[in-house]
């Protein structure tokens, strides 16, 4: 099969979680050519035209969708499928809508919480949001659109005393071009990574697997943050350790969550892989924190050590992500 890779083209001296798409192009570029395809890389950036041209001339069979953002923007990276979907090619993962509802994490938020899924109470700078924090609760500053925990860390930590000073606050940051901000309460908790790979109709949710904060004191916070994901130097991304192994007092919660994973793939319409977030607090309450319609598929990320625990290899899974796509037309 002729495959075109598209991604995200990166400087050579960007940031660990940009270069990671370089890493990732790589890996499935490998994994391809291993499988028998013909892997074609192809850069995507804010010329549609360009990459319009480019894929009628290659005519792939599929595309194997890796776009992160373009042109340095998280919100922009539905522009990917919406592109594919308009001129009828194949492609692995999520569609448009889904990327894009999926991307802004006010609007996931709130079709989440409609639709009576779990999320963690919010604030929004310039909309009333339903369930909003109140005083005394311990929130967390977020980007809207930016992802792999960019701007996240200890300072991102707050509690709130004044929602005005606060909506305020959330208004500034928002006011440079192309941001937006909000606060999020704080779950003070477990943290889980549900991975999901298309089932025929539906999806099959992989074992959940926890990070766990090893060595952390009480005047740390349990966060996963730009430095636990990405500065190999830090405290935070050697102590946050990825689990898989659970005791059977655990079953209940996991089930759970694996429930909520399922119901959060049909809520969204997501197809071929995709992974949710999960805090769950000393009750046993579990809140869904984020959606992702393109998880990382770098070989050490997570997605790939859930794939490896379900008995799968690298390959079978790329090659599973590729049949569904073109099973979908």
């Amino acid at each position: 099969m002729r495959l075109v890779v598209m991604y995200t083209p990166t400087a050579p001296d960007a940031s660990p979680d940009d270069l990671d798409g370089l890493v990732q192009l790589e890996s499935i570029s490998t994994a391809l050519c291993e499988l028998g395809h013909e892997a074609i890389p192809a850069p995507f950036g804010l010329d549609l035209e360009d990459v319009w041209r480019a894929l009628q001339r290659e005519r792939p069979d599929c595309v194997f969708n890796l776009v992160e953002s373009v042109a340095g923007h998280d919100r922009l990276l539905h522009f990917a499928p919406a592109l594919l979907e308009a001129l009828g090619i194949s492609f692995t993962g999520s569609g448009s809508c889904a990327t894009l509802t999926t991307t802004n994490k006010l609007l996931a938020k709130r079709m989440m919480s409609d639709h009576g899924l779990p999320t963690p109470a919010w604030l929004e700078p310039y909309a009333r949001s339903p369930g909003a924090p109140s005083p005394g609760t311990q929130l967390i500053v977020k980007s809207a659109w930016d992802h792999g925990s960019k701007g996240l860390d200890d300072n991102s930590l707050l509690e709130l005393e004044d929602e005005d000073d606060l909506l305020a606050r959330l208004r500034r940051l928002s006011a440079s071009p192309g941001k937006e901000w909000f606060a999020e309460a704080f779950i003070d908790g477990r943290e889980f990574n549900l991975s999901m790979l298309a089932d025929g109709d539906g999806a099959r949710v992989l074992q959940p697997a926890e990070i766990r904060f090893e060595g952390f004191d009480a005047n740390r916070p349990r966060l996963v943050g730009y430095k636990a994901k990405w500065d190999t130097e830090s405290f935070e991304y050697s102590h946050t350790v990825r689990s898989f192994d659970f005791p059977s007092r655990d079953d209940r919660l996991l089930n759970k969550i694996s429930a909520l994973a399922l119901e959060t793939w049909r809520l969204f319409g997501l197809r071929g892989y995709a992974r949710v977030d999960f805090r769950v607090d000393q009750a046993g309450n579990a809140y869904i924190l984020e959606v992702n319609a393109n998880p990382c598929l770098s070989p050490d990320a997570g997605f790939a050590a859930a794939i490896e625990r379900a008995g799968m290899t690298y390959n079978q899974a790329i090659e599973g992500i590729i049949l569904d796509a073109v099973s979908r037309g």
